[in-house]
């Protein structure tokens, strides 16, 4: 039988070690699909609900498995969907190639149906590498291509091959003027760059000179957790975590402060208020005024990407370059400090904050305390697990209350911050690793927008993942929770029913519906047994947690303004009003309760 250019894209899929291609069907990529039947489950084509899932399913597989995700969709309309899970992969740096249909080239400019300038539309979220596909001997440098860059940039790339194209006979390229040839894939990782060494001299210069020095990693520090460890025993310094790196260090370590920002905790607060210098390690957080302010700390930084470097804040030193190997040659320049009252600080704000949130969290709600669902988890989550969250209010619980520790790994949409991707990066999760637990702590929102239909993937598939649990947390409170917040606390604005209000559904009994098992949890002593039922099931699970959408996430450095505008928003008849401002005070009243010694 010939082989078809869909056979021969299948065919290198299976040369680069692609596993699974995450998508959906449709006519613009039938020869493919076609290639996909004859190639016995090598890779696997997983089918999604919709294409913005199988995007968000390729970004998760690739966030949590350090490999490339793969998708595909069809031309215009599948290809469209593509967008938003694709952009996720261009703002948070994650590799994925998507291979997308295209109207057959006879028809092209024609008006045709399904036809769309699919080389504008991927202009900017595959601006790395983007590439349409219109002879046989293209391939497969173009595909080669899209993965190496894709590996080496850390970004999204596209190859777009016309729904034609795909059932013709494949002829490589020859040896002659106008072909391309390839070479076979192969590890297209980004070599190890170094800092110079005066560069890294002068930062150790200013570490040195410091006495109270803050750290702040990102997710590029993942690989110089170690490193990172390092600098604090000679420095005595805290470390704060941008969101995307939560996962980065253990938060059982008495000097990690957790969060950063909005979402972040008052350890780091205090960190960046009061140190003098400032080291920053793989991240790219935009939000300065987290930071210390202006002219207070001397700082460095250090980041693979000399595009982003020294953008976020004044930093004195710049050092472009791998943080392992740049951390690995700083560490020997450093001094141990000698005075430790600025540790010990930090390690006494560090166990005085667990203590209120443990305190704030086992406050009573109507029904649930939000709080409490993941302060419970943190009581019982396996140290190998993989948590996932979406975009929502339930993000300030994950930021603020989960403690990280042993093998954990975590994400969400860090800069993109959609909501969607909560449930199926956990479905990428377990894919790219399905010996292991996978949870996602989703809101109703998120839920009713997207993760709903995604329970019916996880029940298809779930027979392929060695560890069945894959733990679907949503917090049920039939509320667009953080805009509700956000307007009363940034405009002043009481809650708009006809806007922020959701409809009731039972999750509970829609996941029981898709197969999977399902609980629904409305009281306070309930939440830890659920959570310790769900990971000790035998199959997926849907926790269905009743939550009061008037428990505040006020930031521990809630600023006046924010104050005085939620107190507006209840003065201008917020249906919740009074009840949120008991539930504020009595949440704000435990930072002040006296602490135990640890």
């Amino acid at each position: 039988m010939t082989r078809q250019v869909g056979d021969h894209v299948v065919e290198r899929l299976r040369e680069w070690g692609v596993e699974q291609v995450f998508g959906y069907p449709g006519d613009g990529i039938n020869g493919l699909i076609a290639a996909f039947g004859r190639a016995d489950d090598q890779p696997a084509f997983i089918q999604a609900r919709h294409e913005e899932m199988a995007a968000f399913q390729a970004v998760g597989y690739a966030k949590f498995s350090g490999r490339v995700g793969v998708c595909t969709a069809t031309s215009g309309p599948g290809a469209i969907h593509l967008l938003n899970g694709l952009y996720d992969a261009k703002l948070d740096h994650v590799p994925v190639v998507a291979i997308v249909g295209q109207t057959a080239r006879s028809a092209m400019g024609g008006s045709y149906q399904q036809e769309v300038d699919l080389q504008s539309l991927f202009k900017d979220v595959a601006s790395d590498y983007l590439v349409e596909v219109n002879v046989p001997s293209q391939l497969p440098n173009a595909l080669d291509r899209a993965f190496r860059t894709a590996l080496t940039r850390r970004a999204p790339t596209a190859v777009i091959i016309p729904s034609d194209l795909q059932e013709e006979p494949y002829e490589k390229p020859t040896h002659d003027f106008k072909q391309v040839p390839s070479s076979p894939p192969g590890p297209a990782l980004a070599p190890t760059v170094r800092a110079a060494r005066e560069e890294i001299e002068r930062a150790a210069a200013v570490i040195n000179a410091g006495s109270r020095v803050a750290i702040l990693v990102g997710q590029g520090a993942r690989d110089a957790a170690e490193e990172v460890t390092r600098v604090v025993d000679v420095t005595g310094a805290g470390v704060a975590k941008a969101l995307l790196g939560k996962d980065v260090l253990s938060d059982e370590l008495p000097y990690v402060t957790g969060s950063i920002g909005l979402l972040g905790t008052r350890p780091s607060y205090e960190l960046m208020r009061d140190c003098d210098t400032l080291l920053i390690v793989g991240s790219n957080f935009p939000y300065s005024q987290f930071m210390p302010e202006f002219g207070q700390a001397r700082a460095v930084q250090i980041d693979i990407d000399g595009a982003m470097i020294g953008m976020r804040y004044p930093t004195e030193v710049n050092l472009v370059g791998d943080a392992k190997a740049t951390l690995a040659e700083l560490i020997p320049l450093l001094k141990p400090k000698q005075d430790r009252n600025w540790a010990l600080d930090i390690q006494r704000n560090v166990a005085r904050w667990w203590q209120t949130i443990e305190r704030q969290a086992m406050l009573d709600a109507k029904p649930l305390n939000p709080m409490r669902v993941v302060w419970e988890l943190s009581q019982c989550v396996p140290d190998d697990a993989i948590v996932t969250a979406d975009s929502g209010s339930s993000t300030n619980w994950y930021a603020r209350c989960l403690r990280f520790h042993g093998r954990m790994r975590g994400s969400l949409s860090g800069t993109l911050a959609t909501m969607g991707p909560g449930v199926p990066y956990a479905i990428g999760a377990k894919f790219a690793h399905p010996d292991r637990p996978a949870i996602a702590l989703v809101g109703d929102g998120a839920m009713q927008m997207n993760g709903m239909a995604e329970l019916l993937t996880i029940a298809r598939y779930r027979e392929r993942w060695s560890d069945p649990r894959l733990i679907v947390a949503v917090f049920h409170n039939n509320d667009l929770n953080q805009v509700t917040w956000e307007l009363r606390a940034m405009g002043g604005a009481p809650k708009f029913e006809q806007s922020q209000t959701l409809p009731e559904v039972s999750y509970a009994e829609i996941a029981r519906a898709a197969g999977l098992a399902a609980m629904v949890i409305d009281k306070p002593d309930d939440v830890a047994p659920a959570w310790q039922a769900a990971l000790a099931s035998d199959r997926p699970m849907v926790l269905d947690f009743h939550t009061d959408p008037e428990v505040p996430p006020i930031p521990p450095h809630a600023t006046w303004e924010q104050m005085k505008s939620t107190a507006e928003a209840v003065l201008r008849g917020d249906p919740g009003g009074w009840h949120l401002v008991a539930q504020g005070a009595k949440a704000k009243a435990q930072e002040f309760l006296p602490t135990r010694e640890v």
